[in-house]
């Protein structure tokens, strides 16, 4: 890879359109994805799902292409860390935070990161959820010199849920 390359910046317009995951049951991984988190079906076969929230053509793509059966990776080799999904508001991830405790899904953890505030948990295939929604950014932290800065900090599940 040649990394002498002319300095680059993506239009401030781009955007993560979707995230594929390969799954080892599609049924199973559509359990969490649809009947959990609420995730629409836009598309589904033996093999695949595309899912969406608001009827866009995917978000989040599930596949048993190379991982029919399979078992999650194990830990300390590369690959997906997490998939965010971000939320409208804090209400919206209050309403999910409830879905996931009604559904027995435990939290890996939940942190308040000052730009945002996040909810972390696995899907059934393992592979890393981050729920969150962010502040507005005049709430953001910035430091001395008006530069934004993050933390994390424990977040308050109590009064999230009373929030919502």
């Amino acid at each position: 890879m040649d990394t002498n390359l002319p300095a680059y910046r993506a239009p401030a317009e781009t955007r993560i359109g979707h995230v594929h995951l390969k799954v080892a049951d599609i049924p199973r991984a559509l359990d969490f994805w649809q009947g959990v988190l609420g995730l629409e079906v836009m598309i589904q076969g033996p093999s695949v799902a595309f899912l969406s929230a608001g009827g866009y053509h995917h978000h989040i793509a599930l596949n048993t292409w190379e991982s029919l059966g399979g078992s999650p990776p194990p830990a300390g080799h590369t690959g997906l860390y997490h998939v965010a999904i971000l939320y409208p508001d804090r209400a919206a991830l209050a309403a999910v935070l409830k879905r996931l405790r009604e559904a027995g899904i435990a939290l890996e953890g939940a942190s308040d990161h000052g730009v945002s505030e996040a909810l972390y948990l696995r899907d059934p295939d393992g592979n890393g959820v981050e729920l969150y929604r962010d502040r507005p950014r005049e709430e953001w932290p910035v430091d001395d010199q008006g530069r934004m800065t993050m933390f994390t900090r424990r977040l308050d599940l109590g009064a999230l849920l009373a929030e919502g």
